[in-house]
């Protein structure tokens, strides 16, 4: 019995639920997957699969094996593409995290551009806001917005600054006047997104001067979205992103205030920055998908 085979044809079973759909799959005859999967069970002495008419199913031994098979042929897979990835053109799957709104309003037009030009790389992107673990959530690099931890078992490299600006639609200024300066916004209904408990302050700084303003409204989200759509309808004016806005601001939907001062980050979210595990420095898909997304943001911000 050819043992990878055979563990390569189990997991096609599990995954199709029956031998006549995985030999289909497979590009091979029914009663030759039939006779792989006899063979399994017998050199392991277990039964893996429950047979009926018409569906095969794991029994629990089976669900326990497929688990660390699955995870066996993840790494083969792994461990050959890292051998034909170490050459000049970048091959094969890269996985990365990216939080949900920087993918949607960053992340997500460069995407195609990268995928025409490295054509032999696939990429199965992780939209979350969760702070994925790398290893344990088997992820090449991870798009992180903050102070980049000071772990020995990561590498960072700073993709761009996460400068922050204060806006506001040209309803609400109407409505409720245009503050001068910073110590103006005490009086204003602040959209706040909810870095810390309690009273929120906003800092500003210009030419060695510092304003401190406490912030207050009625609407509070931890969401970049909800704060985008309370300043697109006139709700206040809000402390965000450049790069969440920034196209808004163009178009005229909204205005940048306070041009002059700068905004201390709250809670260090100073950068963006992409982060990866020591064994994947020599990637050349993980090196050139990072390089492709500096130049990209760059380039955005810019514009």
């Amino acid at each position: 019995m050819d043992k990878l085979l055979a563990l390569q044809t189990f997991s096609v079973v599990a995954d199709t639920g029956g031998f006549s759909k995985a030999a289909r799959q497979l590009g091979t005859a029914t009663s030759s997957v039939t006779r792989l999967m006899d063979a399994l069970e017998a050199s392991l002495g277990v039964t893996l699969l429950t047979r009926t008419t018409r569906h095969v199913t794991l029994t629990d031994a089976g669900l326990t094996y497929l688990e660390q098979v699955s995870r066996l042929l993840s790494e083969l897979v792994e461990a050959d593409e890292s051998v034909a990835d170490a050459g000049g053109e970048p091959v094969g799957a890269l996985r990365v995290s990216v939080p949900v709104t920087y993918a949607r309003m960053v992340l997500a037009p460069h995407i195609c551009a990268f995928l025409d030009a490295y054509p032999r790389v696939s990429l199965d992107l992780v939209v979350s806001d969760a702070y994925l673990d790398l290893a344990s959530d088997r992820l090449d690099v991870a798009v992180r917005i903050g102070e980049p931890a000071q772990d020995p078992g990561l590498i960072v490299r700073k993709l761009a600054e996460n400068r922050r600006i204060v806006v506001a639609s040209h309803a609400y200024l109407e409505r409720m006047g245009t503050p001068t300066a910073p110590v103006d916004l005490a009086a204003h209904h602040c959209l706040r997104f909810p870095y810390r408990q309690g009273r929120q302050s906003w800092v500003f700084s210009r030419d060695g001067h510092t304003e401190k303003v406490e912030v207050n409204g009625r609407l509070t989200a931890n969401s970049l979205d909800i704060l985008r759509e309370g300043v697109l309808n006139g709700q206040g004016i809000a402390l965000v992103p450049a790069w969440l806005v920034q196209h808004d601001i163009v178009a005229g939907e909204m205005l940048s205030l306070f041009d002059a001062w700068s905004v201390q980050p709250l809670t260090g979210d100073a950068q963006v920055y992409a982060a990866y595990l020591p064994n994947r420095r020599h990637s050349r898909k993980v090196q050139t998908f990072i390089a492709f997304l500096a130049e990209r943001i760059r380039g955005a911000l810019a514009s």
